[in-house]
C-alpha cells in the first residue's frame, strides 16, 4: 500500500504534459496544449491539456482528468499501478506501508490465482503448438476456422488433451498448489483429474491482460457433452462483470467511440482478425449491469449483432432496457438468417462486412417500435400494450432531451399524440422514483423523519447517479455556479475580506446545504463545509483528486471550461482590455457575491411559492388564522428577497 505522503509527492511532481506527450503529439494553443484525442477517432484536435491546472479534457468525447486518470483510461492501469508508473518516471522511491493481514492475504491469493492460470495458459498453448495431437486436432481446427497463428497466440488459445490428469501432474511437478488449481476450476471438485479435457481452450483476460479464467469447447461429436464449459467464479473472475475480448478491444473502442457486441468467442476473434477490433462478447449470457458499465467506461455507443432469425430478433429485445438505464446509445444489426458474425465476415470480407453493419444498424428504440407495430396491426388492445411496452423502455433513459427525441419519433410511428406519450412516460418515471424512495426508506438505518423531495419526471430516472454533464433544471444552474466558484476560487481570499471565497459562500448558505436540487452539487457543498469546519483547505487539486469519480469529472469540466475562455494577457498589452469587467481571474470577488445573491434569491423565490401554496390551501379551507400567518410570512420573504435584489442590481421576475 502506497503511503498518503508518497501519493502527494508523486502527484505534486507530475507535469501532465510530460506524461501525455508520451502518447499524444501536442502543440501549443494559448495557455493550453492541444492534440488528437487518443480515446476516439478525430481529424480536428479537440483534446486539451492545461499545464497550469495539471488536467486534460477532450471536448469531443468528454473524457478528462489528471495524469493518473489518463493512465487509467489509456493503459487500463489500476490507481496504484498508475501511481507506480508515475513514481518510476519521476524517480520517486515508493516504500509501501505494511498492509493489514486481511489485505495481504487477499492480494496474495489473487496473485497466486493469476500465477496458476498463467501456468495453465502456457500448458494449453504448449499442447497446441508443440505436440502432434495438438497440431492435428486443435491447431488444424483453428486454421480451418480461418485463424492465423498470430491471432491464436494473441488471444491465448490452446488445447487440453483428453487425458485424465496431465495438467495436474505437470503443475505438481512444477511446484504449484493443487488446492489453487482446484479453486480456479482447473481440476475437478475432488481434485483427482483435469477439469478441461478434449477441448480447445479460450483464455479469458481481465482489463489488465491477466488470465482470469478459461472456456473450453469440446472436440467431440457426442451431443450429450456440453459444447462449452467455463471456469467457476473466483476472487479474480466475476462472470457478470467480464466481457470476452475487452482487453484486446479497449483501445479500438475508445478510438472509434463505439463497442460492437457479439455472442461467441469465435465471433470476437474472427472480427478482430479481420480488422474490426472494437468487438467484445457477452459469452452467451444476457447482458448484465456490470458488463454494460464496463462498456460505458470506454464509450456511450453500443452496436449489437444478432442472428436474423425469429429467435435472434426476440433476443435483441430482451435485457436491453438495462443498456438504456446506463444511458448507452444502442443500435441493433440483424444478420441474414443462418449467419453469425464469424461466418459472415469470412464470407463477405472485412470491408463489405463493415459497410453492412454500418448500413443495417437500427436504433434500438425505433427498431423495437417498428417491429411491434407490425405485430399488432388491427388489434387495438395489443397496440395499447405495445405503447406501454415502448414507453417503459423510453422512461428508463436518464437524459430528458434524448427521451423527448424518442417520444417525438415514436409518436409519428405509433400515430399517437406526443403530449399523451410525454404524460404517460412522466407517470412511469414518477412511479419508479416513488418505488425507489419507498424501498430506500425501508432499508435498515433509513431516517423515517428525513424530508424527501417530490419525484420529478423531468430529471433522470436515477438522480443519485449524476451524468458527466448534468442537465440544469430549476435551481440547478445557480447550484452549479456555486460549485464552480468553490472549485475555481474556493481557496482564494475574498478581496476586502479576511476570509476565503469558500468560507464566504458556505457560511451564508449553511442553512440551504441540504436543499440543493441536484444531489451531486449538494453533496459537494456539504463536503466542502465539513472540510472547512474541520480546519482543512479547499483548492482545485482537492476536487481533481477526489476519491469519487463524479466529483473529479465535474471539477475537470469546470476547470477545463474556464481555461477555454481564458482572457489572454496579450490583448491588454496590445491596448484591447475587457470593456465591461475585469478579467475572470481578477473578478472572482464580485463574481462570488453576485452568484451568491442570485442563489439566495432563487431559494427565497422557491420558498415564497411554497408558502403561497399553503396560503391558497388555508384560504380554501377558510382557516383565517393560518391565512393571516402565511400572508405575513409572504410579506417578510418578499421584503428580504427584494432587498437582496436591490443591493445587487438584480431584477426579480414579476409575481
Amino acid at each position: 500500500m502506497i503511503p498518503p505522503k508518497t501519493v502527494r509527492d508523486i502527484l505534486d511532481a507530475v507535469r501532465i504534459e510530460e506524461v501525455i506527450e508520451d502518447y499524444v503529439a501536442l502543440r501549443k494553443r494559448g495557455v493550453n496544449l492541444i492534440g488528437l484525442c487518443p480515446f476516439h477517432h478525430e481529424k480536428t484536435p479537440s483534446f486539451n491539456v492545461n499545464p497550469t491546472r495539471n488536467i486534460f479534457k477532450c471536448f469531443g468525447c468528454g473524457k478528462g482528468g489528471d495524469a493518473v486518470g489518463f493512465l487509467m483510461e489509456h493503459e487500463g492501469f489500476t490507481y496504484p499501478d498508475a501511481l507506480r508508473w508515475l513514481a518510476k518516471k519521476y524517480n520517486i522511491e515508493i516504500q509501501e506501508i505494511e498492509r493489514t493481514p486481511e489485505q495481504l492475504a487477499e492480494q496474495q491469493l489473487a496473485d497466486s490465482l493469476y500465477i496458476v492460470n498463467d501456468f495453465a495458459l502456457q500448458h494449453f498453448q504448449a499442447q497446441l503448438f508443440d505436440t502432434d495431437e495438438g497440431k492435428s486436432v486443435a491447431l488444424s481446427y483453428f486454421k480451418q476456422r480461418g485463424l492465423r497463428e498470430e491471432t491464436i497466440r494473441n488471444f491465448g488459445l490452446g488445447y487440453a488433451p483428453d487425458q485424465r490428469d496431465l495438467l495436474l501432474q505437470r503443475a505438481k511437478a512444477s511446484g504449484h498448489s493443487l488446492d489453487l488449481l482446484q479453486k480456479v476450476g482447473l481440476s475437478s471438485q475432488d481434485g483427482s483429474r483435469d477439469f478441461f479435457r478434449g477441448r480447445v481452450m479460450f483464455a479469458i483476460h481481465n482489463m489488465s491482460g491477466k488470465v482470469a479464467a478459461f472456456a473450453g469447447r469440446t472436440m467431440s461429436a457426442d451431443k450429450h457433452i456440453p459444447k462449452y464449459i467455463n471456469s467457476p467464479e473466483t476472487e479474480i473472475y466475476i462472470k457478470n462483470k467480464t466481457l470476452y475480448g475487452a482487453f484486446q478491444a479497449k483501445k479500438a473502442i475508445r478510438q472509434q467511440d463505439e463497442c460492437i457486441l457479439v455472442e461467441g468467442y469465435m465471433d470476437v476473434i474472427s472480427l478482430y482478425q479481420a480488422g474490426i477490433e472494437n468487438v467484445v462478447a457477452s459469452s452467451g449470457t444476457s447482458l448484465t449491469e456490470g458488463q454494460l458499465q464496463l462498456i460505458k467506461r470506454n464509450t456511450s455507443n453500443l452496436k449489437i449483432l444478432y442472428d436474423g432469425d425469429p429467435a435472434g430478433i426476440k433476443a435483441a429485445l430482451r435485457g436491453l432496457d438495462l443498456a438504456l438505464e446506463q444511458d448507452l446509445n444502442v443500435k441493433i444489426v440483424l444478420l441474414p438468417p443462418g449467419e453469425d458474425p464469424d461466418s459472415f465476415v469470412q464470407q463477405m470480407g472485412s470491408e463489405a462486412f463493415g459497410e453492412f453493419i454500418t448500413k443495417e444498424a437500427k436504433d434500438f428504440i425505433l427498431f423495437k417500435t417498428r417491429l411491434l407495430v407490425e405485430e399488432t396491426k388491427g388489434d387495438p388492445v395489443k397496440r395499447a400494450g405495445l405503447i406501454k411496452d415502448i414507453l417503459g423502455s423510453i422512461a428508463l433513459i436518464p437524459d430528458p432531451i434524448k427521451r423527448g427525441t424518442y417520444l417525438r419519433e415514436c409518436a409519428m410511428l405509433l400515430e399517437a399524440s406526443e403530449q399523451v406519450l410525454h404524460t404517460e412516460t412522466n407517470k412511469l418515471i414518477t412511479s419508479a422514483l416513488r418505488k425507489k424512495a419507498d424501498k430506500e426508506a425501508r432499508q435498515p438505518g433509513a431516517a423515517s423523519d428525513a424530508p424527501t423531495a417530490a419525484p420529478r419526471p423531468d430529471v433522470p430516472a436515477k438522480p443519485d447517479v449524476p451524468r458527466e454533464r448534468p442537465l440544469q433544471q430549476g435551481d440547478e444552474f445557480q447550484e452549479r455556479d456555486i460549485i464552480r466558484l468553490l472549485v475555481q476560487f474556493g481557496d482564494r481570499e475574498l478581496p476586502g475580506e479576511n476570509i476565503s471565497v469558500a468560507e464566504f459562500i458556505l457560511a451564508d448558505i449553511e442553512e440551504s446545504l441540504s436543499s440543493f436540487e441536484n444531489p451531486l452539487y449538494g453533496q459537494i457543498a456539504q463536503q466542502c463545509h465539513a472540510r472547512l469546519t474541520g480546519g482543512e483547505g479547499l483548492g482545485p487539486d482537492y476536487f481533481v483528486r477526489h476519491e469519487q469519480k463524479e466529483v473529479r469529472d465535474l471539477a475537470v469540466d469546470i476547470l477545463a471550461e474556464s481555461t477555454r475562455t481564458v482572457y489572454s494577457a496579450g490583448w491588454e498589452e496590445k491596448g484591447f482590455p475587457l470593456q465591461n469587467q475585469l478579467p475572470p481571474e481578477v473578478n472572482f470577488g464580485a463574481d462570488s457575491r453576485k452568484a451568491l445573491s442570485i442563489f439566495k434569491i432563487k431559494k427565497l423565490t422557491k420558498l415564497l411559492q411554497q408558502n403561497k401554496q399553503r396560503l391558497k390551501i388555508a384560504s380554501e379551507q377558510q382557516d383565517v388564522e393560518n391565512e393571516i400567518r402565511f400572508q405575513k410570512i409572504n410579506i417578510q420573504i418578499e421584503k428580504v428577497r427584494n432587498k437582496i435584489a436591490k443591493e445587487n442590481g438584480i431584477v426579480v421576475p414579476p409575481k
